[in-house]
């Protein structure tokens, strides 16, 4: 396209140029042998052009024949012509790209943050990216047409592509950062790819694969951020035994499977999950999931997952019953329907949790663009760090292990959901379940229950069962099998069974799972 465009410039210059030779020829011949003529050569009618084009007018050289009067009145015409253009094109750059181009020249030290769109979730993050960074650079892409409500922060609207932004930056300072978190996942997708070749991070919206395919490329799933945004707010109670999940989309998917990750807490007490939805596909995906959980069954001494074919509005004993429910219809309007309806005929609101962009007072929402499209989430300053150091510590201690970078998708979920873990892991400890900051006081706190823990071992063996049940589940979720030895290729490992059919070898690997928090403690103080 740019060498089309290229080409159909050169053509009308070229047209231009042998039009304006022409006329400078017919000028000359027009003139020559008029008396009292003063353009006699092909310089004279030259200068005469260039005098009249630019409107100067020294009245030095003038044409006296009618020919020459004429090419003079044609000379003028395209002396307007000319400055409509000029005025036009300085016009265009100073409303369009230009001068914020310009503008962006002089702020290439500071961080730029790039949005292909500038929709309420680019906004969302661009807002909490300037709370972290208020020095950053926020730049959004925009068509021209599209009308907009301007935001209340320093940003840029520049109508160009993300190569020359990167382009312009010219390598100074960190890399541009560029985010495509547009609705349709597909076309970002195939948009992040078209950009990989540039300098830059480049994050997308995506609802499948893994979260970073090349090396500069990272897809973040939003379904995802929002279900352990969810957990993690929103911890289990030790007196909740009935969670009710309406709505098996996406979003409802994500939540179960972090449950199913995240939520085992300890051996005293089961939790049942009741999914209304379609969950066919999920159920012909995750076949080995019953050697973890009860599956439509009570198991004893797991959590249970129960699927329901019939709609929520039949199972009235469960929807009085239940401890917490949970509406997450990936169409929000529905989710609301579904809310007044259980909320007036059923269940206190305070036990019912809404997914929702609209946040209304006196309701328990939760996946707002506030809580998924934050730096936390989607740049992943922070909420992996955990699952980072926890490899690199276990790099340590083992040969021939791998860097976070080298782990394939299904280690690095593995490092994540143990990760994710840790702060069930530092509740249990501290017997505080609300928790949920990660820091140093945090971790040595936890790490000197573990240690007086360990001396009972009613306790130690506790330990061990949640870590176990933990470990298990994960492999399970990813359709692993008990087999009589490790497998990769066959997907099968002898610790996928009961735990007290394990030897004391087995039990005591899970005890490395509680350790890292001391060794955690120690990274944090710097020791």
């Amino acid at each position: 396209m740019k060498n089309k465009n290229k080409r159909q410039y050169l053509i009308a210059a070229a047209v231009f140029l042998v039009i304006y030779v022409a006329l400078l020829s017919m000028l000359v011949l027009c003139e020559k042998n008029q008396p009292g003529a003063h353009i006699h050569s092909f310089a004279d009618a030259v200068w005469y052009s260039l005098v009249t084009i630019s409107t100067v007018g020294y009245g030095d050289v003038t044409p006296v024949s009618p020919g020459g009067h004429l090419i003079g009145v044609i000379f003028l015409l395209m002396s307007m012509g000319i400055l409509v253009a000029l005025f036009g094109s300085v016009v265009s750059v100073l409303t369009s790209e230009g001068l914020p181009m310009l503008r962006l020249r002089f702020s290439r030290r500071s961080n730029w943050y790039y949005f292909a769109e500038f929709t309420s979730e680019a906004d969302v993050l661009a807002r909490d990216i300037l709370r972290e960074d208020p020095d950053g650079v926020i730049i959004f892409g925009i068509n021209k047409e599209m009308e907009i409500e301007k935001p209340d922060y320093s940003c840029f609207f520049i109508n160009v592509s993300p190569a020359r932004i990167v382009a312009h930056k010219k390598c100074t300072g960190e890399r541009c950062k560029l985010f495509f978190l547009d609705e349709d996942e597909i076309g970002r997708n195939l948009k992040a790819l078209n950009v990989q070749e540039l300098d830059a991070d480049v994050y997308a919206r995506t609802v499948s694969g893994s979260e970073k395919v090349s090396g500069n490329i990272h897809f973040f799933h939003s379904y995802d951020c929002c279900a352990r945004s969810y957990w993690r707010e929103n911890p289990l109670h030790p007196m909740e035994d009935i969670i009710v999940i309406i709505g098996f989309g996406k979003y409802g998917t994500a939540l179960l499977e972090r449950a199913i990750l995240m939520n085992i807490n300890d051996s005293e007490f089961d939790v049942s999950y009741h999914v209304f939805g379609d969950s066919t596909r999920f159920r012909q995906t995750h076949v080995n999931l019953g050697a973890a959980m009860g599956i439509n069954e009570k198991h004893e001494g797991h959590d249970s997952i129960f699927f329901h074919d019939e709609n929520w509005e039949n199972a009235h004993d469960l929807i009085r019953n239940a401890d917490r429910i949970i509406i997450c219809d990936d169409r929000v309007e529905t989710g609301w329907d579904i809310y007044w309806q259980i909320q007036r005929f059923y269940k206190n609101k305070n036990r019912i949790h809404l997914r929702s962009n609209r946040v209304s007072p006196d309701i328990s929402y939760f996946g707002t663009n506030e809580q998924i499209y934050t730096v936390n989430q989607i740049i992943r300053t922070r909420l992996n760090d955990a699952a980072r150091l926890m490899n690199d510590l276990y790099r340590r201690s083992v040969e021939e292990s791998l860097d976070w970078d080298e782990l394939d998708d299904r280690l690095k979920q593995s490092k994540i959901a143990a990760a994710d873990h840790l702060i069930i892991k530092m509740r249990l400890l501290l017997n505080d379940r609300v928790i949920s900051d990660l820091d140093y006081k945090t971790f040595r706190d936890a790490y000197d229950s573990l240690c007086e823990a360990k001396k009972d071992p009613a306790k130690l063996d506790m330990l061990r069962r949640i870590e176990h049940a933990r470990w298990v589940r994960f492999y399970a979720y990813y359709n692993w099998k008990y087999g009589a030895r490790k497998d990769p290729y066959r997907r099968e490992n002898p610790m996928i069974c009961e735990y007290d059919d394990m030897t004391e070898a087995q039990k005591a690997y899970h005890d490395r799972a509680w350790d890292l928090i001391g060794e955690i403690a120690r990274q944090l103080s710097g020791n």
